[in-house]
Protein backbone atom coordinates (compact mmCIF):
# COMPACT_ATOMS: atom_id res chain seq x y z
CA UNK A 1 0.00 0.00 0.00
CA UNK A 2 1.25 3.37 -1.29
CA UNK A 3 1.72 6.05 1.18
CA UNK A 4 -0.44 7.98 -0.52
CA UNK A 5 -3.36 6.06 -0.46
CA UNK A 6 -3.05 5.16 2.87
CA UNK A 7 -3.47 9.22 3.06
CA UNK A 8 -6.45 8.88 1.39
CA UNK A 9 -7.90 6.72 3.42
CA UNK A 10 -9.17 7.02 7.31
CA UNK A 11 -9.47 3.70 7.82
CA UNK A 12 -6.17 2.25 7.54
CA UNK A 13 -4.15 4.13 9.72
CA UNK A 14 -5.29 4.32 13.40
CA UNK A 15 -4.22 5.49 16.62
CA UNK A 16 -2.67 2.67 18.36
CA UNK A 17 -3.71 2.46 22.43
CA UNK A 18 0.14 2.73 23.61
CA UNK A 19 0.70 2.28 27.07
CA UNK A 20 2.62 5.54 28.89
CA UNK A 21 5.34 5.12 31.52
CA UNK A 22 5.24 7.78 33.87
CA UNK A 23 8.05 9.92 34.37
CA UNK A 24 10.61 9.25 36.93
CA UNK A 25 9.48 11.65 40.24
CA UNK A 26 12.40 11.00 41.99
CA UNK A 27 14.68 12.62 38.86
CA UNK A 28 16.84 14.94 41.07
CA UNK A 29 16.97 18.36 40.24
CA UNK A 30 21.06 18.44 41.93
CA UNK A 31 23.08 19.26 39.03
CA UNK A 32 26.71 17.58 39.13
CA UNK A 33 30.04 19.41 38.00
CA UNK A 34 30.12 19.72 34.25
CA UNK A 35 32.44 18.65 31.86
CA UNK A 36 34.69 20.82 30.92
CA UNK A 37 33.79 24.14 28.96
CA UNK A 38 29.76 22.96 29.55
CA UNK A 39 29.88 25.70 32.75
CA UNK A 40 27.87 28.07 30.84
CA UNK A 41 24.87 25.58 29.59
CA UNK A 42 24.97 24.59 33.20
CA UNK A 43 24.31 27.73 34.41
CA UNK A 44 21.63 28.35 32.02
CA UNK A 45 20.22 24.82 32.44
CA UNK A 46 19.92 26.05 36.47
CA UNK A 47 18.35 29.27 35.17
CA UNK A 48 16.02 27.57 33.26
CA UNK A 49 15.19 24.38 35.68
CA UNK A 50 14.16 27.70 38.56
CA UNK A 51 12.13 29.63 36.33
CA UNK A 52 10.09 26.41 35.09
CA UNK A 53 8.98 25.69 39.12
CA UNK A 54 6.55 29.05 37.78
CA UNK A 55 4.98 27.44 34.92
CA UNK A 56 3.35 24.49 34.30
CA UNK A 57 5.24 22.27 32.37
CA UNK A 58 3.57 19.13 30.36
CA UNK A 59 4.09 15.97 31.84
CA UNK A 60 6.77 13.78 29.49
CA UNK A 61 8.43 17.28 27.78
CA UNK A 62 11.87 17.20 27.89
CA UNK A 63 14.34 19.57 26.37
CA UNK A 64 18.04 18.82 25.28
CA UNK A 65 20.20 22.02 24.43
CA UNK A 66 23.71 20.02 23.80
CA UNK A 67 25.13 20.01 27.14
CA UNK A 68 25.06 16.71 29.77
CA UNK A 69 21.86 18.32 31.35
CA UNK A 70 18.32 17.42 29.83
CA UNK A 71 15.48 19.30 31.20
CA UNK A 72 12.75 16.63 31.67
CA UNK A 73 9.43 18.04 33.52
CA UNK A 74 10.84 20.79 34.54
CA UNK A 75 14.17 18.99 36.17
CA UNK A 76 17.09 18.52 35.06
CA UNK A 77 19.06 15.27 34.85
CA UNK A 78 22.89 14.89 34.11
CA UNK A 79 23.18 12.11 31.53
CA UNK A 80 26.94 12.13 32.31
CA UNK A 81 27.55 13.04 28.37
CA UNK A 82 26.66 15.70 25.91
CA UNK A 83 23.34 15.09 24.53
CA UNK A 84 22.16 16.54 21.06
CA UNK A 85 18.86 16.04 19.23
CA UNK A 86 17.34 13.78 22.18
CA UNK A 87 14.74 11.43 20.76
CA UNK A 88 12.76 8.98 22.88
CA UNK A 89 11.59 5.44 22.06
CA UNK A 90 7.09 5.07 21.80
CA UNK A 91 7.09 4.07 25.40
CA UNK A 92 9.61 6.17 26.83
CA UNK A 93 11.80 3.45 27.77
CA UNK A 94 14.92 4.75 26.40
CA UNK A 95 16.56 7.91 24.62
CA UNK A 96 18.46 8.02 21.93
CA UNK A 97 21.19 10.88 20.79
CA UNK A 98 23.95 12.18 19.69
CA UNK A 99 26.62 12.25 21.80
CA UNK A 100 29.95 14.78 22.56
CA UNK A 101 32.16 12.37 20.15
CA UNK A 102 29.37 12.49 17.64
CA UNK A 103 28.72 8.61 17.73
CA UNK A 104 24.93 7.29 18.33
CA UNK A 105 24.03 6.43 21.17
CA UNK A 106 20.95 4.78 23.28
CA UNK A 107 20.63 5.23 27.08
CA UNK A 108 17.87 4.40 29.80
CA UNK A 109 15.62 7.40 30.80
CA UNK A 110 18.44 9.36 33.04
CA UNK A 111 21.30 8.57 30.82
CA UNK A 112 22.50 5.53 32.72
CA UNK A 113 23.44 1.97 30.98
CA UNK A 114 24.37 3.86 27.81
CA UNK A 115 25.12 1.72 24.66
CA UNK A 116 26.90 3.11 21.61
CA UNK A 117 24.57 1.73 19.05
CA UNK A 118 26.95 3.42 16.22
CA UNK A 119 30.18 4.99 16.27
CA UNK A 120 30.67 7.99 14.10
CA UNK A 121 34.09 6.75 11.67
CA UNK A 122 35.22 10.24 11.37
CA UNK A 123 34.38 13.15 9.03
CA UNK A 124 30.46 13.29 9.17
CA UNK A 125 28.10 15.06 11.34
CA UNK A 126 24.90 12.85 12.58
CA UNK A 127 21.75 14.59 13.71
CA UNK A 128 18.10 13.86 14.75
CA UNK A 129 17.75 10.00 15.07
CA UNK A 130 14.33 8.99 15.36
CA UNK A 131 12.86 5.77 16.36
CA UNK A 132 10.98 3.84 13.77
CA UNK A 133 8.90 1.06 15.69
CA UNK A 134 6.41 -0.87 14.28
CA UNK A 135 4.93 -4.33 15.53
CA UNK A 136 5.25 -7.59 13.49
CA UNK A 137 2.65 -8.02 10.60
CA UNK A 138 2.34 -12.12 10.44
CA UNK A 139 -0.79 -11.57 7.81
CA UNK A 140 1.79 -9.87 5.50
CA UNK A 141 5.09 -11.65 6.60
CA UNK A 142 6.39 -8.21 7.86
CA UNK A 143 8.58 -8.50 10.89
CA UNK A 144 8.79 -5.98 13.81
CA UNK A 145 11.21 -2.75 12.95
CA UNK A 146 13.22 -1.15 15.96
CA UNK A 147 15.43 0.98 14.24
CA UNK A 148 17.14 4.16 14.79
CA UNK A 149 17.51 6.46 11.64
CA UNK A 150 19.15 9.94 11.24
CA UNK A 151 20.51 12.32 9.20
CA UNK A 152 24.35 11.95 7.92
CA UNK A 153 26.34 15.05 6.48
CA UNK A 154 28.90 13.16 4.56
CA UNK A 155 31.99 14.87 2.63
CA UNK A 156 29.45 17.95 2.26
CA UNK A 157 26.29 15.73 1.29
CA UNK A 158 23.52 15.12 3.36
CA UNK A 159 21.84 11.76 3.69
CA UNK A 160 19.25 9.46 5.75
CA UNK A 161 21.08 6.43 6.71
CA UNK A 162 19.34 3.54 9.48
CA UNK A 163 20.97 1.06 12.02
CA UNK A 164 19.30 -1.39 14.70
CA UNK A 165 18.08 0.17 17.74
CA UNK A 166 19.54 -2.83 19.02
CA UNK A 167 23.22 -2.60 17.96
CA UNK A 168 26.12 -1.79 19.86
CA UNK A 169 28.87 -0.44 17.58
CA UNK A 170 26.84 -1.46 14.70
CA UNK A 171 27.57 0.12 10.95
CA UNK A 172 24.69 2.13 9.88
CA UNK A 173 23.68 2.07 5.93
CA UNK A 174 21.53 4.48 3.57
CA UNK A 175 18.20 3.74 3.90
CA UNK A 176 15.86 3.78 0.40
CA UNK A 177 13.92 6.80 -0.81
CA UNK A 178 11.57 5.48 -3.34
CA UNK A 179 9.00 7.21 -5.26
CA UNK A 180 5.46 6.03 -5.82
CA UNK A 181 4.98 4.11 -8.90
CA UNK A 182 4.90 6.75 -11.85
CA UNK A 183 6.84 9.54 -10.34
CA UNK A 184 10.41 11.10 -10.80
CA UNK A 185 12.64 9.63 -8.69
CA UNK A 186 13.06 11.13 -5.24
CA UNK A 187 15.90 13.43 -4.25
CA UNK A 188 18.64 11.16 -2.37
CA UNK A 189 20.74 14.13 -0.95
CA UNK A 190 19.94 17.26 0.83
CA UNK A 191 17.69 14.79 3.50
CA UNK A 192 17.36 15.67 6.84
CA UNK A 193 15.23 15.77 10.10
CA UNK A 194 13.77 12.96 9.42
CA UNK A 195 10.90 12.01 12.10
CA UNK A 196 8.86 8.60 12.17
CA UNK A 197 5.80 8.09 13.61
CA UNK A 198 2.03 5.70 13.46
CA UNK A 199 1.80 1.98 13.40
CA UNK A 200 3.81 1.67 9.87
CA UNK A 201 7.37 2.88 10.44
CA UNK A 202 6.06 5.83 8.53
CA UNK A 203 8.80 8.62 8.29
CA UNK A 204 8.74 12.35 7.48
CA UNK A 205 11.94 14.66 6.47
CA UNK A 206 12.68 17.57 4.61
CA UNK A 207 14.95 18.37 1.96
CA UNK A 208 17.28 21.57 1.72
CA UNK A 209 17.75 21.64 -1.78
CA UNK A 210 13.60 21.63 -2.79
CA UNK A 211 12.76 23.12 0.61
CA UNK A 212 9.71 20.44 0.86
CA UNK A 213 8.50 17.93 3.24
CA UNK A 214 8.36 14.22 2.25
CA UNK A 215 7.04 11.07 3.47
CA UNK A 216 8.63 7.82 3.11
CA UNK A 217 6.17 4.59 3.35
CA UNK A 218 7.69 1.62 4.49
CA UNK A 219 5.05 -1.17 5.26
CA UNK A 220 4.05 -3.21 2.19
CA UNK A 221 6.83 -1.60 -0.09
CA UNK A 222 8.86 1.62 0.57
CA UNK A 223 7.44 4.16 -1.51
CA UNK A 224 7.21 8.14 -0.83
CA UNK A 225 6.38 11.73 -1.86
CA UNK A 226 6.18 15.04 -1.49
CA UNK A 227 4.29 16.45 1.25
CA UNK A 228 4.13 20.35 1.24
CA UNK A 229 6.55 23.05 1.42
CA UNK A 230 8.22 23.30 4.48
CA UNK A 231 11.49 22.29 7.10
CA UNK A 232 11.76 20.33 10.37
CA UNK A 233 8.61 18.18 10.08
CA UNK A 234 7.25 15.59 12.71
CA UNK A 235 4.75 12.91 11.75
CA UNK A 236 1.97 12.44 14.87
CA UNK A 237 1.63 9.39 17.28
CA UNK A 238 -1.36 7.94 15.09
CA UNK A 239 0.25 8.97 11.45
CA UNK A 240 -2.40 10.88 10.05
CA UNK A 241 -0.93 14.52 10.42
CA UNK A 242 2.30 16.07 9.97
CA UNK A 243 3.72 19.45 11.90
CA UNK A 244 6.25 21.23 9.64
CA UNK A 245 7.97 24.89 9.48
CA UNK A 246 7.28 27.38 7.09
CA UNK A 247 8.13 30.79 6.74
CA UNK A 248 5.60 33.36 6.82
CA UNK A 249 6.04 36.82 6.34
CA UNK A 250 9.81 36.94 7.53
CA UNK A 251 8.90 35.12 10.61
CA UNK A 252 8.89 31.41 10.61
CA UNK A 253 5.19 29.40 11.53
CA UNK A 254 3.87 25.88 12.34
CA UNK A 255 1.84 24.48 10.08
CA UNK A 256 -0.14 20.75 10.12
CA UNK A 257 -1.40 18.85 7.00
CA UNK A 258 -3.87 16.25 7.91
CA UNK A 259 -3.86 13.37 5.39
CA UNK A 260 -6.33 11.07 7.39
CA UNK A 261 -9.69 12.26 5.34
CA UNK A 262 -10.09 12.34 1.41
CA UNK A 263 -8.09 15.05 1.11
CA UNK A 264 -5.01 16.41 2.77
CA UNK A 265 -5.78 19.85 4.74
CA UNK A 266 -2.83 22.23 5.02
CA UNK A 267 -3.16 24.96 8.18
CA UNK A 268 -1.22 27.86 9.42
CA UNK A 269 -1.32 26.69 13.37
CA UNK A 270 0.33 29.88 14.34
CA UNK A 271 -1.04 32.38 11.80
CA UNK A 272 -0.41 35.49 14.65
CA UNK A 273 3.19 34.40 14.98
CA UNK A 274 5.43 37.83 15.77
CA UNK A 275 9.19 35.21 15.95
CA UNK A 276 10.18 32.14 15.04
CA UNK A 277 8.61 29.18 15.85
CA UNK A 278 10.87 26.21 15.21
CA UNK A 279 11.52 22.28 16.14
CA UNK A 280 7.93 21.21 16.39
CA UNK A 281 7.71 17.45 18.51
CA UNK A 282 4.53 15.82 19.18
CA UNK A 283 2.70 14.80 22.55
CA UNK A 284 2.08 10.93 22.90
CA UNK A 285 -1.60 11.81 22.96
CA UNK A 286 -1.37 13.80 19.57
CA UNK A 287 -3.15 16.63 21.42
CA UNK A 288 -0.58 19.32 21.92
CA UNK A 289 2.66 20.19 19.62
CA UNK A 290 5.84 21.70 21.90
CA UNK A 291 8.20 24.17 19.90
CA UNK A 292 10.83 26.18 20.37
CA UNK A 293 10.93 29.73 20.61
CA UNK A 294 13.68 32.37 20.71
CA UNK A 295 12.08 33.06 24.63
CA UNK A 296 12.07 29.51 25.35
CA UNK A 297 9.70 26.43 24.52
CA UNK A 298 6.22 26.87 24.28
CA UNK A 299 3.16 24.40 23.67
CA UNK A 300 -0.04 24.75 21.54
CA UNK A 301 -3.00 22.21 21.94
CA UNK A 302 -5.80 21.26 20.32
CA UNK A 303 -9.02 22.16 20.74
CA UNK A 304 -12.98 22.08 19.13
CA UNK A 305 -12.10 24.84 16.49
CA UNK A 306 -8.35 23.58 15.58
CA UNK A 307 -5.45 24.62 17.56
CA UNK A 308 -5.15 27.34 20.64
CA UNK A 309 -2.61 29.90 21.35
CA UNK A 310 0.71 28.93 22.24
CA UNK A 311 1.29 29.14 25.95
CA UNK A 312 5.03 29.11 27.21
CA UNK A 313 5.90 26.03 28.89
CA UNK A 314 9.34 26.55 30.38
CA UNK A 315 12.45 29.49 29.37
CA UNK A 316 14.74 27.24 28.60
CA UNK A 317 15.63 26.99 24.98
CA UNK A 318 17.03 23.80 23.02
CA UNK A 319 14.83 21.02 21.41
CA UNK A 320 11.78 19.74 22.71
CA UNK A 321 10.90 16.19 22.77
CA UNK A 322 8.35 13.94 24.56
CA UNK A 323 8.68 11.31 26.04
CA UNK A 324 6.11 8.55 26.50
Amino acid sequence: MSARHRRKTTAVLTAGAAALLALCGAASAAIAAPSSGGSRGSAAMVAAAASAHSLTVPRGLTVSDGTRHVLVGGRSLDFGTAVRDLAWNPTGSKAAFIDGHGNLVVSDPDGGHRVTVAVNPGGQTWSHPTWQVSAADRTNHIPAKNNLVFSAKIHGSTVLEGVKATGNHARPARISLNGEAGEAGLPQTKNTWPNAGGDYGTIVYGNTGTGEVYIRDDYLRQQGGALAKGSEPALSPDGDEVVFVRSVHGHDHLFVEDFGGSAPVVKDITPSAATDYTEPAWSPSGKTIAFRAPTGTYTVTKTAHGFGRPVKATSHTGLPAYRG
